[in-house]
């Protein structure tokens, strides 16, 4: 039976026309038994059509199953009537993992391996090819096919010429019958013709002929899609493709009976396709992923990490752990060793105890990362004891894939550790995740309109439209409104292919921190090629691809919260003599809840937005757990499910706290009997609506944070039946999956919630406790959060912190806390602030002043720095420390010009001396400074803006007097 063999997919980027999954629904509505998506030197799409094939297997399993049991499903068919076609999938297509090779030259073999090993091989080909050139290419030559093509089925793609007859002859020789060409239709009318020209060749040849359609879409209706992806990719408008365009739609996927009709006359070429496919039986459930061994010295890995699980529970309880927590400890490390997970822990272990070597500040999350063995490992510093988790929520036998730990490292410093996992692990055996940026809302706007012919104004208005990173569909009466008309036809087409366009592909990028890390070599499990980056290399495959091959992902992220409170620790030793970490500040401090039951909370972690500031004043936290909460339920899905009111309600005594059942209470009491976090909402799924661990599960992905595809509401009916069956009203049920959909746009796990309820602690108690330390550790780390660097100086001055200017003789290039005099420390603000200034600058002066500066010109000569860094210096008003104003310091600074004084200064004329007349200029007035200090450096130390106007806006009150304060832009 025919197969399509050499199908393309959207992910040869701007020329495939569909989506590899729908390739898979196609071809088992067709009931075609076997189907490869050929990419043109990638396999980026090919997980994507393999789990579909999967989730289509699943299904059609499920309604056999059913039928087998109750009959068919539907109404009993009249006897005699004939039979229906039915839309329904009985064929589960088995998807053949393969790629189009394409060479320098434009020679095109499409690859097919027969088993794992030869999968490796094409993994190691490809990559070649892409480790050769700049990221989105490949350089393969033919003497690369020659030395990494055995053991796979090659179809080649005719073209003209004696160099192509001298490559095949070449390829079958070293081959054989391994070796097909491909008879595939241009549908131009000549088709016929040529395929008896190509019969001729190969019976010259003695090569079997491969029938395919080289469909470049799955229905025919994606034609003029097709037609704009290729105008996109050439850079013209869509008329000015000429022959580049597709004549018809007729380069789809096609049924056997479509393909028998085409090809009559080579019924043997049909069949030689099907063979192949039959030959070709590897799988993407063949590749087996290995975690790194991790054995050291002999010690097995279930060795090494019971015996540093111990060693940290030692170190994290010195007067001794309680018995709940070694039990704890011992349940984990048997079921983690029943899995075989421990070298994933250990592998976790390494990178991180490498960051603490380095001083590199970290902390773990993720569903695994609040355990007791990454507590005793160091991976997080969020105690067991805190919360009611259960490990077996995150590790589980039903679950059958690897926990997930992600860690966070220090913005500034995480380069170090991606490097060292490079060095360690080397790059055929570690690279990051891929991320595939799609078309959405703006882009696709601009990109579709600019190909339609749309000019840059109607692009404007109709991008002004769009809001968010996923809409595109705009209303007439919208239309209208930024002057377009809703009528006009190529509007309206382009509106189509705009909606049509959303959610394909574009290109790969690199993941923020995703790393695959394996035993043996990469880059024989997928291909691997260079990232934009300097000294980084990708995969093709996303995590949600490599989610569901149930290959280990470690996310090594950036957190700037992370290197300010680093820089506080390291403050808090050099000047007051403690040594603190996460893990030792002290807990549970009134005074850090009571500051942020003030809400004053400007810098602080996570709840520093207008919306944190807002709602802690409401929730009054007064324990860590409070924290978490906290974390968690200031988010969009907590919001649009509406669970933030009925949650304050609840915990303010205003509405009774109650529970449908005895077994949700256990699961929903710890939130008042308000689902907040991902874990409940699996929960309330499994207990209250009877999922099995595997439809729990399906429901955790499609709740998966800043998921952009899929949708929770496909398993709405399953949750709204299976509540009715264990018996809770529909009204329940309803207002159940409403707050379980709202996790769709984002939910926040408990685990995570955790990791940063931690740090929303330590950066409040920092600030609570050493405002002016933590002040000066967030001037040092921006750009962060949401705050400029002058609102953080005024906060710091009212919460009684002495902030000086910067100075020529006592600043640095970071800012640093000094001796204020009368036995406390005053922030003295660095070079960093001043606007137009390099970092090697700033160190260069505070290296070469030493006993200081007298003068401007001493800043410039011994410095050895150009004039025009004077100037700024001077209009930042760094010289007042010498006794210069700031226009008597920029005066100076302009008489600096090359290496040799003007001529004004050089000397005498006839004898006589020339003194210059000393300049008087005028004094800068106050708003005059202002105005200057926020043009040289966006804050002020002088006045607030609008008290130099008090006067003027409230009548009666007395003209500004100095009550300084550092003020906003």
């Amino acid at each position: 039976m025919f197969c399509e063999l050499s199908a393309t997919s959207n992910f040869t980027f701007l020329t495939g026309a569909s989506h590899p999954e729908e390739y898979i629904e196609r071809a088992g509505l067709m009931g075609m038994r076997a189907l490869v998506i050929a990419d043109e030197n990638s396999v980026a799409g090919i997980v994507r059509a393999h789990t579909r094939a999967r989730e289509i297997g699943r299904v059609v399993a499920e309604r056999l199953a059913a039928e087998a049991v109750d009959g068919p499903i539907g109404p009993p068919r009249p006897e005699g009537a004939p039979v229906a076609p039915s839309l329904d999938v009985t064929c589960v297509p088995r998807l053949v993992p393969g790629a189009r090779v394409v060479l320098e030259d434009g020679f095109a073999v499409t690859c097919l391996p027969r088993d794992r090993a030869a999968w490796g091989r094409l993994c190691r080909l490809i990559s070649l090819g892409r480790l050769r050139a700049q990221k989105g290419d490949c350089a393969l030559r033919m003497s690369d096919l020659m030395d990494w093509c055995a053991g796979m089925e090659m179809l080649v793609h005719p073209d003209t010429g004696r160099e192509f007859m001298r490559r095949f002859k070449r390829l079958h020789s070293a081959f054989g019958g391994a070796v097909h060409l491909v008879m595939a239709p241009v549908y131009d009318g000549q088709d016929r013709a040529r395929f008896a020209r190509l019969a001729e060749m190969a019976a010259q040849l003695g090569v079997g002929l491969c029938a395919s359609a080289a469909p470049v879409m799955h229905d025919g209706r994606r034609r003029r899609l097709a037609d704009v992806l290729c105008a996109i990719r050439k850079g013209c408008r869509v008329e000015e493709l000429g022959r580049s365009a597709l004549a018809n739609g007729e380069q789809r996927l096609r049924s056997a009976a479509e393909m028998a009709r085409l090809f009559a006359g080579h019924e043997a070429a049909l069949t030689r396709a099907g063979e192949i496919a039959e030959r070709c039986r590897f799988s993407l459930d063949e590749l087996r992923y290995e975690y790194p061994s991790e054995v050291t010295g002999g010690e097995s890995a279930a060795e090494r990490l019971e015996r540093l699980a111990l060693a940290g529970l030692r170190w994290r309880y010195p007067y001794g752990a309680p018995e709940r927590v070694q039990g704890m400890l011992r349940h984990e490390l048997q079921l983690i060793g029943k899995l075989g997970y421990e070298p994933y822990f250990l592998t976790v272990h390494d990178i991180v105890d490498f960051a603490r070597e380095r001083g590199i500040l970290c902390q773990g999350r993720g569903s695994a990362a609040n355990s007791v063995v990454c507590f005793c490992l160091g991976v997080t510093s969020v105690s067991p004891e805190i919360g009611t988790m259960v490990f077996e929520r995150f590790v589980s036998e039903a679950r059958g894939e690897p926990p997930d730990i992600d860690v966070d490292f220090e913005h500034e410093r995480r380069e170090e550790v991606i490097q060292h996992i490079y060095e360690r692990y080397g790059r055929h055996r570690a690279g990051l995740c891929a991320t595939v940026i799609h078309y959405r809302g703006k882009r696709a706007v601009r990109e579709v309109g600019r190909v339609m012919g749309l000019s840059d104004d109607t692009l404007g208005a109709l991008s002004s439209q769009i809001w968010g990173w996923g809409g595109s569909g705009i209303e007439a009466a919208r239309l209208r409104e930024v002057g377009l008309d809703p009528n006009d036809p190529r509007l309206q087409l382009t509106l189509r292919l705009i909606e049509e366009i959303q959610g394909f592909p574009r290109h790969l990028s690199q993941h923020v921190g995703g790393f695959i890390i394996t035993e043996g070599r990469l880059d024989e499990l997928c291909p691997v090629e260079n990232a934009t980056m300097e000294d980084r290399t990708v995969i093709p495959w996303d995590k949600d691809d490599i989610d569901s091959l149930g290959i280990l992902k470690v996310d090594i992220l950036a957190l700037g919260m992370l290197t300010c409170i680093q820089k506080a620790f390291d403050s808090l030793e050099r000047y007051h003599g403690l040594d603190f970490n996460l893990a030792t500040l002290p807990g549970e401090d009134p005074k850090v809840y009571d500051m942020l039951c003030r809400a004053d909370s400007l810098g602080v972690f996570q709840v520093e937005s207008r919306a944190q500031m807002n709602f802690l004043p409401r929730m009054r936290p007064r324990t860590f757990y409070d924290l978490v909460i906290e974390v968690a339920i200031i988010r969009p899905g907590p919001i649009q499910g509406d669970m933030v009111h009925p949650f304050l309600r609840r915990r303010n005594g205003e509405e009774e706290v109650s529970f449908p059942s005895d077994a949700l209470g256990e699961v929903l009491g710890k939130t008042l009997g308000v689902p907040l976090f991902q874990e409940q909402a699996m929960q309330i799924a499994i207990i209250g609506a009877g999922f099995s661990p595997e439809e729990a599960d399906r429901l955790r992905r499609a709740l998966a944070t800043f998921k952009k595809h899929g949708n929770v509401s496909e398993l709405r009916d399953r949750f709204l039946r299976g509540m009715a069956a264990n018996g809770y009203d529909a009204e329940f049920a309803e207002r159940c999956f409403s707050q379980i959909e709202g996790f769709g746009s984002y939910g926040f796990p408990e685990s995570h919630a955790a990791s940063f309820a931690l740090l929303v602690y330590a950066s409040a108690w920092l600030k609570c406790h050493h405002p002016g330390i933590y002040a000066c550790s967030l001037l040092n780390s921006q750009p962060m959060g949401f705050y400029a660097p002058a609102q953080i100086v005024r906060d710091a001055r009212e919460h009684g912190v002495e902030v000086r200017p910067v100075c020529v003789n006592e600043s640095y290039w970071d800012n640093v806390m000094e001796p204020d005099g009368r036995g406390g420390l005053a922030l003295r603000l660095g070079f960093r602030q001043i606007k137009s200034m390099r970092e090697e600058e700033g160190r260069w002066i505070s290296a070469a002043r030493g006993n200081g500066y007298l003068a401007v010109e001493e800043v410039w000569r011994r410095a050895g720095v150009k004039p025009h860094l004077i100037e700024i210096l001077a209009e930042a008003d760094a010289f007042e420390n010498i006794g210069l104003s700031r226009r008597e310091a920029l005066w100076e600074a302009k008489a600096l010009r090359g290496d040799a004084p003007l001529p004004l200064f050089a000397g005498d004329i006839d004898g006589e001396g020339i003194v210059e007349p000393a300049a008087h200029l005028p004094e800068m007035t106050l708003g005059e400074q202002v105005v200057e200090d926020y043009v040289s450096m966006r804050l002020t130390l002088r006045a607030h803006p609008v008290a130099l106007l008090r006067h003027i806006l409230t009548p009666g009150a007395p003209r500004y007097g100095g009550g300084e304060g550092a003020v906003e832009p």
